[in-house]
């Protein structure tokens, strides 16, 4: 294993933009102790990729402390180990679905709650909804953890041409062209649905909105939405709060 260059500016942006997102998904609880992971592919690679490794709290990860993989699993550059369950969840994306440059693998409180009930599904109940409604698979089949490629390709093959997968009775995978694009899109999801768990809790039915509002948009989540700015924002955040991310 190689130790980690800073000469390359654009690897090091990429770095320091994943290892933001480590941490705001920390902030927010989103991450299952140290079992969660989030990808990306290096700028400019088909093969190679930069993920989490095994053991860290995301509240620990810095810029320097994610590896670089390849898609056969090996640990080029960085200290520590790929999990088997990450490879198996993000080689099989990145190899089945090049457009998704960065994923995001996650046990957020209320995607994951939904994805534990029976025809559970993100109801076209919130202005969000309009346009996260048609970028979501559902995953209803369960089969334990991802520790080998033919569940990781199933998983793969399920999400298709979405950008959202919410994996029956476990938690939810979002994909995009960018960091920024993924990381909006999660938090969205999760925020949307944390508002549709709250009114169902109610006991009241939900107010469905009519089907012709739908954007059946699939294309990248920046032309809707402000994602990079978003992110841009958090990372001033950081940069007061947990400058040491970037390092």
């Amino acid at each position: 294993m190689v130790d980690i260059d800073r000469s390359d500016d654009v690897e090091w942006e990429c770095r320091r933009d994943l290892a933001a997102v480590f941490r705001v998904l920390g902030r927010l609880g989103m991450n299952e102790q140290i079992a969660n992971h989030n990808s990306v592919m290096l700028p400019g690679s088909d093969n190679l990729f930069l993920i989490n490794p095994r053991g860290l709290h995301f509240a620990e990860v810095t810029a320097s402390k994610l590896i670089l993989c390849d898609l056969d699993g090996r640990v080029l550059k960085g200290r520590g180990e790929l999990r088997k369950v990450a490879f198996q969840i993000h080689a099989r994306i990145h190899q089945r679905h090049p457009q998704a440059r960065c994923i995001l693998h996650v046990h957020p409180q209320y995607l994951t709650a939904l994805s534990m009930l029976d025809h559970g599904i993100l109801e076209l109940a919130h202005q969000n909804s309009i346009t996260l409604y048609d970028r979501i698979a559902y995953d209803t089949m369960h089969n334990g953890p991802v520790l080998d490629g033919n569940e990781g390709q199933r998983i793969a093959d399920v999400l298709g041409e979405k950008t959202i997968l919410l994996m029956g009775n476990h938690g939810v995978t979002v994909v995009g062209g960018t960091i920024h694009e993924a990381f909006d899109e999660l938090y969205m999801a999760e925020r949307t649905c944390m508002y549709q768990m709250t009114a169902m809790n109610t006991g009241l039915p939900l107010r469905r909105l009519n089907d012709s509002l739908r954007d059946h948009y699939n294309g990248p989540w920046s032309n809707r939405f402000d994602s990079r700015q978003h992110l841009d924002a958090w990372r001033r955040i950081l940069d007061r709060e947990e400058p040491d991310y970037a390092e």
